[in-house]
C-alpha cells in the first residue's frame, strides 16, 4: 500500500499537566505518515492539503493550549459559561489552580500526556475529515535533540495579539552562552537547572501573595485568565516575558555577576526559533 510521510510537519508549543512535576512547558515535532490509494492525481495526499488540513487542525486544536489528562484523579474542572476552572493536585503534594477561555486548553483523555497520548488525540481529530482513499493515520511526536542543556518554562504574554497571550503555554528550550567569545556550557547548565520546569511571570500580572503560592491574573483579546501555583515554581520579571526580554535578562544577569566580562546568548523558544542578546 502507498505510504507518504512528512517529516517536521510542524512544532507543538504548549504546556502540560504532570503528576509529579506539576505545570510542565514542552515542545514537540510532529512527523505524519499516511497510507493508502492513489486518488486521481496518483497522490496518496496533495503535499499542500497536508499542510491545509492537517497542520492547521494541529495548530488551532493542540498548539498554545494548556494539555490536561482528564483521566488523572488529581484533576478536577469545572467548565462555565464558556470558561474552563481547574484545580490539579500534584502527587508530590502541592496544587495549582488554572482559570481561562475554553479555546486555551485541550483535553487529553488519559492518565498521563504523553508523545503518544497526545498523537492518539490527534489521529482522532483528523481521521474524519480524510478523503476516503486515505486508510491509516500515523502520528510520532517526538522531542528536539538537543546536544547539550535545556529547560521547560511556561508563561503567558497579554499584550501578544495571537495564543501567546494564553496565561499557561509553553516551551522546552535550549539555550547557548558565550563569554568573551567563547562557549560556557556550565554558565548554561546553571542557568538551565535554575529555570528547571519554571513559570516564567511578568511581576505586574502578579494579584496576590498567599500561603506561599502566586496569583497572576490578566485581561486579554481572547478573556479572563487566572492561574495559581507555588512561589517556588515561579520566576518573575519586570518585563513581558518574551524571548526578546528573556535573552536581554540572561545577558544582563550575567553581565553583572561577572563583571569585565561580555556576554552572548542565543535563548530559544521552542526549536529553530529565539533571540540573541548581548552584555
Amino acid at each position: 500500500m502507498p505510504q507518504l510521510f512528512v517529516n517536521r510537519l510542524t512544532t507543538l508549543d504548549f504546556s502540560y499537566l504532570h503528576a509529579e512535576r506539576g505545570l510542565l512547558g514542552e515542545s514537540w515535532l510532529l512527523d505524519v505518515v499516511l497510507a493508502g490509494g492513489l486518488d486521481a492525481q496518483g497522490m496518496v495526499l496533495d503535499f499542500a492539503e497536508i499542510k491545509r488540513s492537517i497542520k492547521t487542525l494541529v495548530d488551532e486544536r493542540f498548539d498554545h493550549r494548556l494539555l490536561l489528562p482528564m483521566r488523572y484523579d488529581g484533576l478536577v474542572e469545572h467548565p462555565q459559561h464558556g470558561m474552563s476552572h481547574l484545580n490539579f493536585h500534584t502527587r508530590t503534594g502541592w496544587m495549582l489552580q488554572h482559570s481561562s477561555p475554553e479555546e486555551a486548553i485541550c483535553h487529553i483523555d488519559a492518565e498521563i500526556v504523553t508523545p503518544d497520548t497526545v498523537a492518539d488525540a490527534i489521529v482522532t481529530a483528523l481521521l474524519p475529515g480524510m478523503p476516503g482513499n486515505v486508510e491509516s493515520l500515523n502520528i510520532r511526536l517526538l522531542p528536539e535533540t538537543i546536544d547539550g542543556a535545556f529547560y521547560h518554562y511556561s508563561h503567558g504574554l497579554k499584550h501578544h495579539c495571537g495564543n501567546c497571550q494564553r496565561i499557561a503555554h509553553g516551551h522546552r528550550s535550549r539555550l547557548i552562552v558565550e563569554r568573551d567569545g567563547k562557549r560556557a556550557p556550565e554558565l548554561e547548565a546553571d542557568w538551565c537547572a535554575r529555570w528547571c520546569d519554571i513559570y516564567i511571570a511578568t511581576r505586574s500580572d502578579l494579584c496576590k501573595e498567599e500561603d506561599g503560592q502566586y496569583l497572576f491574573g490578566y485581561e486579554s483579546a481572547q478573556g479572563r485568565f487566572l492561574l495559581r501555583l507555588p512561589v517556588e515554581r515561579c520566576y518573575l520579571v519586570d518585563t513581558d516575558s518574551t524571548v526578546e526580554n528573556l535573552a536581554a535578562h540572561i545577558a544582563e544577569t550575567l553581565a553583572g555577576k561577572h563583571p569585565g566580562h561580555h556576554f552572548r546568548v542565543h535563548a530559544f523558544e521552542g526549536v529553530d526559533k529565539g533571540a540573541i542578546a548581548e552584555a
